[in-house]
C-alpha cells in the first residue's frame, strides 16, 4: 500500500516476528463502535469484547464492486455527490438522509425513536410477560410436561433463561460475567502454565486432550455394535486423519498447535454433551421436533396453494421446498433484528480468543453454520480482498466444513432421523473447530493479518430492508432463489449421473462386470472404502454401502447422498451404527458443486483474489470434508445407543 499510517496510529498485531502491515483497516482512526438501537449507553461502553467495527477500511473501486445505480438502496446512503452538497448535512456514521432531500430515510421511523427512548420499559413488560408464562406453566404442570419428555421442565426454564440473558444485556455489559473469569483464568490457568517450561507446554496440552478422548470414549459400557473394538477404530480413524493434514501440510514448522489442540478438545468435549448426556439428549431432541413443527406449518402454506392431499404425496417439489422457503424468509427476518448477528458475535469471540485466530476467520467460522457458505463471506467482503492465503484457505474450509440451517430443515423433510441430523447439525457447529484446527494443521499462518488481534465487522447497509415485513419478504425472494437452485442442481447433477452411469455400465459388460453392475457409486466406494473404515462402520458388510454413500456425497452433493441412504433399497439393511455415522458424514457441503459456489462467489466478491482462490478451493474442499469426518469418528466414538436415534419415537413427529 502506498499510504504508511503513524505508528502511533497503527493497532499492531499481536503476531510475533511478522512484517507490519500498513494497510489502512489497522488504524486506529478507522475503528469506532457503532450505537446499537437495544444498547443503553453503560451497556455498551462496558461491552469491552474487542469487537469493532470499520469504515475507510479499504480503497479503490476493485475492492469492493461498485453498486448498481438501480439499486432500491441508494435512495438512502451516502454517496460522495450528496457530499458536495453546500445544504446536505451528511452524518457518514448514522446515515442520515440529507435535509436537502425530501426522500426520508425508511430506518428513522417514529416508533424507532419511540422505542429507544422507552426500551427499558418495553425490556421488563417483555420479561415479566414471559417470567409468568413459565411459572404458570410450573404451577399447572410441574416439573413433567405432558406433552414431551420427563424432563419437560428443562424446555421452558431454558427458553425463558435464553430471553431473561439477552434483556439483561441489553442494559448490563457483558464484562460482569467476563471479567471475574478473565480474572480467575488469569490467577489460575496462565500462573500454572507459566510455571511449566515453555518446551512441555503443548506436549501436555496434546497427552491432556488424548486422555480427554480415551477416558470419554472408553468408560461407558458397550452396547450391541457399539463395541470398544469399534470405537478404538473410530479414534484411530481420527488419529489418521489429523497425520495425514500434518504430513501434507505446507508448512509443518509454521504449525500453531495451540489452535490444533484446542479445536479438537472444544469439538469432543461439546459432543460429550450432545451425545452422552441426558441434557444435551433432551435439549436435541426439543430441537428436532421444533424443526418437524416448522415443516408442518410449510405445509400449511402449500396446502393452501394447491390441495390438502399434495404434500402426503412426499413428492421433493412440494414437500421439502417449500420448507426451505419458509426457513430461509425466518432466517432474513432474523437477521434484521439483529438475532442471529448476536450469536454469531459471541460464537466468534469464543473461536476468538481461545483458539487465537484473526478476527475475519473467527466471524466466517462462526456464521456459516447459520447462514451457510456463501453468505457467510459476504459478512467480512471488504477484507476478502486483504485476506491472506491462510486465511482464505479457512474461509472457504469453514463452508465446507458444515451445513446452513435452510438445508437442514430440508434433509427432515427427506426423511433423515431428525434427531441425528439436529445433533449432527450443532456438532457440525463444533465442527467449526475442528475446521479451522485442520485448516491450520494443513495451511498455516505465515503472513501478518488485518484482523488478527481484534474481530472487525463492517458495516454493510447494502440491501438493507426498511423494516420486518420488508426483510420478511426479500427472505421469501431469496428462499424462492435457493429452492430454485437446489431444484435445478439436483435435476442436473442426477441427470448426469444416470448417463455416466448408463456409459459405465455398457463399458462394463464387455469385461464381463455384471455384478453388481460398474457404476459411479461402485467406483468412488472403493476409494472412500478406507474412510469408512476409518470412521469406525462395523465390518459387517456396511462398509462398502457406507463408502458408496460418501462418494456419492463427494462427488454429486449431501441431498443426492441423503435421498439414496432413505429411498434406495440397497441401504435399508444398514446397521443403526453405520446409519448413524453416515449421517454424520454427509452432513457438509464438501462437493465438487460446492467447489464452484465457493469459487463463484469469493472470485465475485474480490477480483483480484481469483487465481488465489482457485489455487487453494481443492485443498480447502478436503480439508472440509475430513473436518466433517472428524464429528462422524467423535460420534462412532461417543454414541452407545445408535438404535435410540432411529426408532419410531426418535423419528417422527
Amino acid at each position: 500500500m502506498s499510504i504508511t499510517p503513524d505508528v502511533r496510529d497503527h493497532d499492531s498485531s499481536p503476531q510475533q516476528i511478522v512484517i507490519q502491515n500498513n494497510d489502512p483497516a489497522l488504524q486506529n482512526s478507522h475503528e469506532h463502535h457503532r450505537d446499537h438501537m437495544h444498547y443503553n449507553a453503560h451497556a455498551e461502553k462496558g461491552q469491552g469484547d474487542g469487537v469493532n467495527n470499520s469504515y475507510g477500511a479499504t480503497f479503490g473501486d476493485d475492492t469492493i464492486p461498485h453498486q448498481d445505480s438501480q439499486d432500491h438502496d441508494i435512495h438512502r446512503r451516502r454517496h460522495a455527490d450528496m457530499a458536495k452538497e453546500p445544504a446536505a448535512a451528511v452524518d457518514l456514521e448514522q446515515g442520515t438522509m440529507s435535509p436537502s432531500r425530501s426522500e426520508e430515510d425508511p430506518q428513522t421511523h417514529p416508533f424507532s425513536n419511540f422505542y429507544k427512548r422507552y426500551r427499558t420499559f418495553f425490556h421488563l413488560c417483555f420479561w415479566i410477560v414471559f417470567t409468568g408464562w413459565w411459572i404458570a406453566g410450573l404451577l399447572l404442570h410441574g416439573i413433567h410436561d405432558p406433552l414431551s419428555s420427563n424432563t419437560g421442565w428443562l424446555k421452558p426454564f431454558l427458553f425463558w433463561l435464553g430471553i431473561s440473558l439477552r434483556i439483561v444485556f441489553f442494559h448490563v455489559p457483558i464484562t460482569v460475567i467476563t471479567k471475574p473469569i478473565h480474572w480467575a483464568w488469569e490467577k489460575t490457568g496462565v500462573r500454572l502454565s507459566e510455571l511449566l517450561p515453555n518446551r512441555f507446554k503443548i506436549p501436555l496440552a496434546a497427552l491432556l486432550t488424548v486422555s480427554v478422548f480415551l477416558i470419554g470414549g472408553f468408560t461407558s459400557p458397550e452396547s450391541e455394535d457399539n463395541t470398544r473394538d469399534n470405537r478404538a477404530v473410530s479414534l484411530f480413524g481420527l488419529a489418521v486423519f489429523i497425520s495425514i493434514l500434518y504430513a501434507t501440510s505446507r508448512n509443518r514448522k509454521a504449525v500453531n498447535w495451540h489452535t490444533v489442540i484446542v479445536g479438537m478438545l472444544v469439538q469432543f468435549i461439546i459432543a460429550l454433551f450432545v451425545l452422552r448426556s441426558g441434557v444435551g439428549y433432551d435439549i436435541f431432541n426439543f430441537i428436532s421436533e421444533l424443526a418437524r413443527d416448522l415443516l408442518g406449518f410449510a405445509n400449511q402454506g402449500t396446502i393452501f396453494l394447491t390441495a390438502e392431499s399434495v404434500p402426503l404425496t412426499h413428492w421433493f417439489i412440494v414437500s421439502t421446498l417449500p420448507a426451505v422457503i419458509f426457513f430461509v424468509a425466518l432466517v432474513q427476518l432474523c437477521f434484521y433484528n439483529g438475532i442471529f448477528q448476536w450469536f454469531i458475535r459471541k460464537f466468534a469471540i469464543i473461536f476468538f480468543w481461545s483458539m487465537r485466530v484473526s478476527g475475519a476467520e473467527a466471524v466466517v467460522a462462526a456464521a456459516s453454520p447459520f447462514i451457510g457458505q456463501g453468505e457467510s463471506a459476504m459478512l467480512i467482503k471488504p477484507f476478502v480482498e486483504h485476506l491472506t492465503q491462510a486465511e482464505l484457505h479457512q474461509v472457504m474450509c469453514s463452508g465446507f466444513a458444515t451445513i446452513a440451517g435452510s438445508v437442514l430443515i430440508a434433509y427432515i423433510s427427506l426423511g433423515v432421523n431428525a434427531q441425528a441430523l439436529v445433533s449432527s447439525y450443532f456438532i457440525g457447529v463444533m465442527s467449526i473447530p475442528a475446521s479451522l484446527a485442520i485448516s491450520k494443521l494443513r495451511y498455516p499462518e505465515t503472513e501478518e493479518t488485518l484482523t488478527t488481534g481484534r474481530i472487525v465487522i463492517p458495516d454493510e447497509d447494502e440491501h438493507k430492508a426498511a423494516n420486518s415485513l420488508h426483510a420478511f419478504a426479500n427472505g421469501a425472494w431469496l428462499g424462492l432463489k435457493i429452492a430454485g437452485m437446489i431444484l435445478s442442481t439436483l435435476l442436473c447433477i442426477i441427470a448426469l449421473l444416470g448417463l455416466a452411469n448408463g456409459l459405465l455400465t455398457w463399458w462394463g459388460r464387455f469385461l464381463n462386470i455384471n455384478d453388481p453392475p460398474l457404476t459411479v457409486e461402485l467406483i468412488v466406494g472403493y476409494i472412500c472404502y478406507p474412510i469408512a473404515f476409518l470412521l469406525g462402520v462395523p465390518r459387517n458388510g456396511d462398509l462398502l454401502k457406507v463408502a458408496q454413500l460418501i462418494g456419492t456425497k463427494l462427488v454429486a452433493n449431501e441431498f443426492v447422498a441423503y435421498t439414496a441412504l432413505q429411498t434406495d433399497p440397497a441401504y435399508a439393511d444398514l446397521s443403526s451404527r453405520s446409519r448413524l455415522i453416515v449421517t454424520y458424514a454427509l452432513c457438509g457441503f464438501a462437493n465438487i458443486g460446492s467447489l464452484g459456489t465457493q469459487i463463484g462467489v469469493l472470485s465475485q466478491i474480490a477480483p483480484g483474489r481469483g487465481g488465489d482462490v482457485s489455487r487453494l478451493a481443492l485443498s480447502a474442499l478436503i480439508s472440509g470434508a475430513l473436518s466433517t469426518f472428524t464429528s462422524a469418528s467423535i460420534a462412532g466414538l461417543l454414541v452407545t445407543d445408535q438404535a435410540a436415534y432411529f426408532t419410531p419415537s426418535a423419528s417422527s413427529s
